[in-house]
């Protein structure tokens, strides 16, 4: 279901960029704090249209962790004019935020379960507030498996985090990479390789999946998890697309009968299965 957004969800509230860093050559995080105690509490999943004063609006995924109140992340790719634009902002810069809004990942709802994570490229950015839920109540769910893609090693998003991560011995991470470079020593492949392994050592029926990326990625890891028994009413997806407005009104996202940002983007596969692979959709 999703969750509102604050009483004028078209208007933007200023928050003051605290800090910002480079993660990638085109990848850029930010923290943002709110201006007069205007905290923002978010579900995992959800998302907020970043206002760039004189440019325009993107909707961006919140990727920090939803425990930390008052703090405020988005991972922005520099793809064009609006994302350009927040990709450089400064530290003490201004923008406007509007949201939160659409649907969560339904971490909380699956507790006492095996959690498997499945992540490409960028995908692991909207994903990430979820694996943050999981490992604050680590005792609370039977197993936590992070599948993780990305072109390149140079690619990998939040590689340091990800080692710390992987140095937990209540978490299993498998990293790989479709090209390897001089120097790496870890696996080479698509994604589904290291998913396969990781499924074939757990029962199916206990596993939850999430799962983001590039819509190809994500469709051969849902068909790699329904074999492995993975009920398809326990796999979610991130539906992302070129959303707008985030409220359903310009039709841009629209889904057969949904619209991304209002109905979305999380959802769970079986709802939107039959979608999926048509082109006119």
């Amino acid at each position: 279901m999703s969750v509102s957004a604050a009483t004028d969800p078209m208007l933007p509230r200023r928050y003051r960029v605290r800090k910002t860093w480079k993660e990638l050559a085109d990848v850029s995080t930010m923290e943002l704090e709110a201006l007069e105690g205007q905290s923002m509490a978010f579900q995992p999943g959800q998302f907020n249209m970043l206002y760039a004063f004189g440019v325009g609006e993107v909707a961006i995924s919140i990727s920090g962790d939803p425990a930390e109140e008052g703090k405020l992340v988005h991972t922005i790719r520099d793809v064009g004019a609006v994302s350009g634009a927040l990709a450089s902002v400064s530290d003490g810069d201004m923008i406007g935020v509007r949201g939160p809004f659409g649907s969560a990942w339904p971490v909380a709802e699956q507790t006492g379960r095996h959690i498997v994570f499945v992540a490409g490229g960028l995908g692991l950015a909207p994903l990430r507030p979820a694996i943050y839920h999981v490992l604050n109540n680590r005792d609370q769910y039977a197993g936590l498996t992070v599948v993780y893609g990305s072109r390149s090693p140079h690619d990998l998003l939040y590689a340091e985090e990800v080692r710390g991560w992987k140095s937990r011995f209540d978490t299993e991470i498998e990293v790989t990479v479709d090209h390897a470079e001089p120097g790496w020593t870890g696996q080479v492949g698509v994604v589904t390789v290291p998913l396969d392994r990781a499924l074939a050592g757990n029962n199916g029926a206990e596993v939850s999946a999430f799962v983001c990326g590039p819509e190809i990625m994500m469709r051969f890891s849902v068909m790699s998890l329904k074999a492995a028994g993975v009920s398809e009413d326990k796999i979610w997806i991130s539906m992302e697309r070129n959303m707008k407005c985030a409220i359903g009104f310009c039709g841009h996202c629209q889904f057969g009968g949904d619209f991304i940002c209002r109905d979305g983007p999380v959802f769970r596969h079986d709802h939107v299965a039959k979608l999926i692979n048509r082109k006119e959709v």
